[in-house]
């Protein structure tokens, strides 16, 4: 294993295994305690040299003591015919998995790694990965994602990991494979209404924040201009732009479904990008002049948003914000489906449905005052 020392950062001449320093877009050198694929990134936040640097270290040392999951392919640990690791492996190895995104890949791998590694009661030995597949039941899949009951979106993936993997099975004809055990077990509840989704007074307070010509206001434009997701803002460039037509590939699903949204350049978009700071091939960079990442820009904008005073608002919620306006000002479902790229009707409906109901409850309020005679 690697010794790293923390000479040449102009700290403290010392070496430790398992430790990195790692620079910010600020400058700022961080130290940090990793000790592989596998195990959490730790940040040592007191100064090299001192006593309560060893102690992070020493505690750091201690928690990655803790073996890591297992792979689902671990080479080391070939798995036995008909269990369900094999199944999983035999999945990751498919044509349907190598189609995701890279992104897909590696969280639904991490996933059934967690999973399989798991036993399948307090009291048993067995994990789930040496269950023979027939035995693998709706029951079992519903204790997987009842242990993280308090994290509904990580129970929420357990289950669609899961189907997924039967469902290839089952198309594949995967001998022991019968049904889909996770087909009927339900998502858990998460959030109500997800993301908090702007007001118009905060959209307001954030344009007298950040005026034009600022990169954070360029940022908000994107959003409610386009209706764009953060993984498609950050690659937006003056190449997508062509005869008053704003056109690009979503992100999201381009390699299993891509979808190709095409909407007009406003004039109150263009005038804002004109007037703001851009990138050569994307209109939003860095202090460095290069495209974000989507974390990246996700983080920056939690900084502008409590720049402006609002805690609840993030980039998720423009989104939303853009759509409830569209649809208040009267777009229709296939509408709302063309800008948002959508491919079912049930998002845009919902918009809509809201849409309606505000206005059917603005001309109702009328009759509140009314009394009989």
């Amino acid at each position: 294993m690697e010794v790293h020392s923390l000479a040449g950062s102009g700290m403290f001449n010392i070496a430790l295994r398992y430790v990195y320093e790692d620079v910010d877009r600020h400058g700022n050198v961080r130290v940090y305690f990793w000790r592989g694929k596998g195990h959490p990134k730790v940040r040592i936040r007191s100064a090299p040299g001192s006593v309560a640097f060893s102690e992070e270290y020493a505690a750091a040392v201690a928690a990655s003591e803790t073996p890591p999951a297992p792979e689902v392919n671990d080479p080391l640990r070939p798995p036995m015919h008909g269990t369900l690791r094999w199944l999983c492996v035999e999945y990751i190895k498919s044509a349907a998995f190598k189609a995701l995104d890279p992104r897909t890949q590696s969280g639904r791998r991490g996933i059934l790694n967690h999973i399989l590694d798991e036993k399948e009661s307090p009291a048993s030995q067995r994990v789930f990965a040496d269950v023979p597949i027939p035995a693998f039941g709706a029951d079992a899949m519903r204790v997987l994602r009842d242990r993280k009951a308090d994290l509904p979106e990580a129970a929420n993936g357990r289950v669609k990991a899961i189907r997924q993997v039967f469902r290839w099975a089952l198309d594949a004809k995967i001998p022991g494979v019968r049904f889909n055990p996770a087909r009927d077990v339900a998502y858990l509840k998460g959030k109500i209404g997800g993301f908090h989704t702007w007001t118009v007074d905060e959209v307001h307070r954030y344009e007298e924040r950040h005026p034009v010509g600022s990169k954070a206001r360029l940022a908000l434009a994107l959003y409610m201009f386009t209706g764009a997701r953060k993984s498609d803002v950050v690659r937006l460039g003056r190449q997508h732009v062509r005869d008053g037509w704003l056109k690009f590939t979503a992100f999201k699903g381009r390699n299993t479904n891509p979808i190709t949204v095409e909407i007009p350049m406003l004039p109150a978009l263009q005038e804002i990008i004109d007037a703001s700071p851009t990138g050569d091939l994307t209109y939003l960079v860095t202090e460095f002049g290069r495209p974000f990442t989507a974390n990246g820009f996700g983080n920056r904008m939690r900084k502008w948003c409590d720049e402006a005073g609002l805690p609840e608002c993030s980039s998720h919620g423009l989104r939303k914000a853009s759509a409830t306006t569209a649809a208040e000002n009267g777009a229709t479902v296939n509408q709302l489906m063309a800008i948002f790229g959508w491919l079912t009707e049930k998002e845009a409906i919902r918009y809509t449905k809201e849409a309606r109901r505000k206005k059917l409850a603005a001309s109702a309020n009328r009759l509140l005052g009314k009394h009989r005679a």
